[in-house]
């Protein structure tokens, strides 16, 4: 099997320049599907810490850079939405985030933001011995003893001990962030879900904010000011903190 993927066939959250060359590195087995984008990318193409995929491995081989608070060792090692990269000998952190179009990015963040990392839920059942088993979109499980999550909520996993510290529900009123499709990297207010009868996806109305705190308005041509905002399906919004973009810097 190739290790090689095609760069225009790649993604589109990849952050790679698509006609430079003709392929790219293929993304291991690993969290995220296949929207989940190669380690080695991120330290070559994005970050510039590496120069080539060798540099990257002799980086990787002395334990220097972390994923969600645990050494990779694998330069395919996909990294996707919502993860935390740490170079602690750089005193560098940062959480992946989408951003415009869809294309992940990276936003800079501190070390005690570094020391846990958002999952939105997007499975539940319950095991032997009555806990819960919660899957999240990345595909890591949790078990706990509280039965209140519900999908679409976001948990906060501490990435040392596993544990849950915060619970973020899926609700109106909710400050989310839209991760895929048309809105992809743009944050709002949920203003109201819309059941969906039978296997079509609920529908979301989210409301967006100017930097003052009131509802963005613009022109409907009228004259008259009306909010803005966008509409998308349910499952291409996360519920976030109201400070989770806002850690460290600006996006890589």
């Amino acid at each position: 099997m190739s290790n090689h993927q095609k760069r225009l066939s790649a993604p589109n959250s990849w952050p790679i320049e698509r006609k430079e060359e003709t392929f790219t590195v293929k993304a291991g087995a690993g969290p995220h599907g296949e929207s989940g984008v190669p380690l080695l990318i991120v330290l070559r193409d994005v970050l510039g810490y590496a120069d080539s995929r060798k540099e990257a491995r002799y980086a990787l081989d002395h334990g220097s850079v972390l994923v969600n608070g645990k050494a990779v060792s694998d330069e395919a090692r996909p990294v996707g939405m919502f993860d935390i990269l740490a170079f602690d000998e750089r005193e560098e952190y940062y959480r992946v985030f989408p951003g415009e179009g869809g294309r992940l990015s990276l936003t800079p963040i501190d070390e005690e933001s570094a020391a846990s990392r958002l999952g939105k839920v997007a499975g539940k059942t319950q095991v032997t011995g009555g806990d819960f088993q919660y899957t999240l979109h990345d595909g890591t499980t949790l078990v706990s003893e509280d039965g209140s999550y519900a999908g679409g909520d976001s948990l906060v996993v501490d990435n040392q001990t596993k544990e849950i510290v915060a619970h973020f529900p899926y609700e109106e009123g909710a400050l989310v962030a839209a991760v895929a499709g048309t809105h992809a990297g743009e944050i709002g207010t949920v203003e109201e879900i819309t059941v969906t009868a039978g296997s079509g996806d609920n529908a979301v109305t989210v409301t967006q904010e100017s930097e003052d705190g009131e509802a963005r308005t613009a022109s409907d041509g009228d004259g008259d000011a009306v909010e803005t905002g966008f509409e998308t399906v349910e499952k291409y919004v996360v519920v976030i903190d109201e400070n989770f973009t806002g850690d460290g810097g600006d996006e890589q």
